[in-house]
């Protein structure tokens, strides 16, 4: 009996002993990202000095380049690993101005990887599709040489539906919801009005030649417009096509729609470089105990060019990049190697961490866990287990040692379902869901990926409230450090305590359920193929 009392003392001492040291290094984690936060900085140098970050542009590969010599200088070992090559181009100005009735220079950009105007610009009319009949569009195609064709039509209000839901009567608020909810049936119609289906009227309208196509993706905020390519609405990359704000939209079709014949100097300028290398800038600290198992910190270090990347996926970026600080000078000798993979040309189909699966099977294999943010500057507010049985045995530990001002944020969702695409209300505030990130890739080949799904700070994807998804607005004052601060911390912490846990986590995978849409029962995604050779323009 003693001897059995001194083993059952032995080991509580030693546990409790373990708890202890744990804590001491979760303290220091939590105090040195609170008192020697390098977020502002590393926001500041990503996102206003080196800009959008477009795959195949010169701002793209001197980020990677940045992420290099920033991890070098915290002695933490790092490349660049090309995984491919991709279209480069080159942004340059984009001067859009209203030269008639009146003078006004107007707010919009060059969609990415559009074509340029001549040197000095296009001067020329401004003109709706006419959508009354086939005939109609086919006279109206011989008149278009030159001139500036509008896409699409104008919201009825540039109010988004907060504000109208504020002050407008209840009959008007029913009257601009109707028209904001029939305006793709609508479309619909006049297109095929006009004889063609949409590719081939596009197509019919670029054949005719017109001096630039000007197009206006509003997202529903005051200024929020989504920059994507030409060939997000069917156009080609040889038509200059600029996207402009809403307001300027209306301003230009209510003229052009009156007879007022507005006419624009539209002058956009930037470069075809041919084709330039893309890569993946991935940093290590090397295990000590099981240097060939992992924990991998993953965040898209691309953008779609519409403003500087903040939200999309820059907070994501410079939260893995401080975990890695925090952790090479807490924990510089982990029991697992710790990776942190800044994945390229993600916004055009997940490539770069496909191509990281697709090249590196055996650290995938012996993945522990990886950590993934790509939705914003939120505070973690969702942690899905993705349909793995026993990641809320691992999972739902290591939270327990998360400060509860963090933790008590988090709701957890075990065993979760691979790729959750529903919207979530976390204590009574919407967020994002997930979508689809680069965790799916893992996820797809077996191994335990975990999204930390942010509050949604009026991002977009299904939110109510959409400004910083992919558009003009997405800039470093939209950053709140506060919340990207505790998801650094978050992450460090998971880590840390993913590296000194004893087992590997298992990769046992529940039955999916039913879809009720279809019937069927789910199945597990598929690994996407990574685009190595980037021509396309979307």
């Amino acid at each position: 009996m003693k001897k059995i009392i001194s083993i059952l003392i032995t080991a509580l001492f030693f546990n409790f002993s373990f708890s202890q040291n744990k804590l001491q290094t979760i303290n220091k984690i939590v105090s040195e990202a609170n008192n020697n936060s390098k977020l502002e900085n590393l926001a500041h140098e990503l996102m206003d000095q080196i800009g959008p970050r477009l795959t195949g542009t010169s701002q793209m590969l001197q980020a990677h380049d940045w992420v290099i010599k920033k991890y070098n200088s915290w002695g933490i070992n790092s490349k660049n690993e090309q995984f491919g090559q991709w279209r480069a181009w080159e942004r340059g100005i984009s001067h859009i101005d209203m030269m008639s009735p009146w003078v006004k220079s107007l707010e919009g950009q060059q969609l990415s990887w559009s074509a340029s105007t001549k040197k000095n610009g296009e001067l020329g009319e401004v003109v709706n599709i006419p959508y009354e009949s086939k005939e109609k569009f086919e006279s109206w195609l011989k008149t278009i040489k030159g001139k500036h064709v509008l896409l699409g039509e104008p919201d009825i209000s540039g109010r988004p539906d907060y504000d109208i839901e504020r002050w407008a009567k209840e009959k008007t608020l029913e009257e601009i919801r109707k028209f904001r909810l029939t305006k793709r049936s609508r479309q619909a119609r006049n297109i095929r009005k006009t004889g063609y289906a949409y590719s081939d009227m596009i197509k019919a309208i670029e054949d005719a030649k017109p001096a630039a196509i000007i197009t206006s993706n509003w997202q529903g905020g005051f200024g929020t417009n989504t920059i994507f390519s030409p060939g997000s609405f069917g156009i080609s990359s040889d038509t200059p096509t600029v996207d402009v704000s809403m307001e300027d939209f209306g301003l230009l079709f209510r003229l052009a729609e009156s007879g007022q014949k507005p006419t624009v100097n539209i002058n956009i300028q930037s470069k075809e470089l041919g084709k330039v290398p893309t890569y993946n800038s991935i940093g290590r600290i090397e295990g000590v105990e099981k240097p060939n198992e992992y924990i991998i910190l993953s965040a898209h270090l691309d953008t779609t060019g519409g403003g500087t990347g903040a939200t999309d996926n820059g907070t994501g970026t410079i939260v893995m990049m401080e975990a890695m600080r925090i952790l090479k000078k807490i924990y510089p000798n982990p029991k697992r190697t710790i990776i942190a993979g800044h994945w390229g040309a993600e916004e055009q189909g997940l490539n770069g961490s496909s191509a990281f699966v697709e090249d590196n099977p055996e650290i995938v294999k012996n993945l522990q866990a990886l950590f993934n943010q790509d939705n914003g500057t939120g505070r973690t507010v969702q942690i899905s287990g993705h349909g793995f049985t026993e990641a809320y045995r691992f999972m739902g530990d290591w939270l327990k040692y998360v400060p509860s001002e963090i933790s008590d944020e988090i709701e957890t969702d075990f065993p979760g379902v691979p790729i959750p695409l529903f919207q979530k209300e976390s204590n009574g505030v919407m967020v994002r869901a997930g979508g689809s990130s680069d965790w799916r890739n893992f996820v797809s080949s077996g191994v335990p990926g975990f999204n930390l799904t942010s509050l949604d700070f009026s991002y977009g994807g299904k939110s109510k409230y959409f400004y910083t998804w992919h558009t003009n607005r997405d800039t470093y004052d939209k950053i709140i450090f506060d919340d990207v601060r505790d998801n650094a911390i978050l992450v460090a912490i998971l880590t840390y305590l993913a590296s000194e846990e004893d087992e590997l986590m298992p990769r046992d995978r529940r039955v999916l359920p039913i879809n009720p849409m279809t019937g069927e029962r789910g199945k597990w995604p598929s690994l996407r193929v990574p685009n190595r050779d980037g021509s396309e323009d979307n």
